[in-house]
């Protein structure tokens, strides 16, 4: 596998497996990335459930589903606990999967876990990121440091 922060469109995607609650998932269930070969994926990684970006980020999801449902499975990302996740989905009723990502290992895989800065004060965290990946398994699109207002926008052009 190439060092993190080299994916490039055409890589293969980094695979991985977790649990994923909401949608299909219910309280929490097992995915990998392979439960979805021959399938359009996005997978957008985001800091923390229930803060303002990362919830206009998912609302705006929520709100375009339909523009997305039928082209694309979408999985949210984010270190949160299966309980914090599930807590988000309910309070917003996001109709799409959030996989929980405690260990950082999906994170590390595509490169998002980065140093951030804050009020001058460097931390670890998660960059805002979104990736596309295509019916064979390759990355179609990477969108880094997102910003939620363009996100619905930026996945929609680039589906077409």
């Amino acid at each position: 596998m190439k060092a993190h922060s080299t994916l490039q469109p055409g890589d293969p995607a980094p695979g991985f497996t977790a649990t994923a609650v909401g949608g299909i998932y219910g309280v929490g269930a097992p995915v990998s990335l392979k439960d979805f070969a021959g399938q359009t994926v996005i997978l957008y990684f985001y800091p923390k459930d229930d803060t303002p970006g990362c919830t206009r980020q998912a609302c705006g999801l929520r709100d375009g589903w339909h523009l997305f449902s039928e082209r694309a499975v979408v999985l949210g990302i984010s270190p949160d606990s299966v309980e914090r996740h599930e807590k988000f989905i309910a309070k917003y009723e996001l109709p799409f999967p959030l996989v929980s990502d405690e260990s950082k290992e999906i994170s590390l895989a595509y490169g998002v876990w980065v140093e951030k800065t804050n009020y001058g004060k460097k931390y670890m965290g998660v960059e805002r990121s979104t990736f596309i990946i295509g019916a064979d398994g390759t990355l179609k699109a990477i969108f880094r440091k997102v910003k939620p207002e363009e996100h619905v926008e930026k996945l929609l052009s680039a589906l077409e």
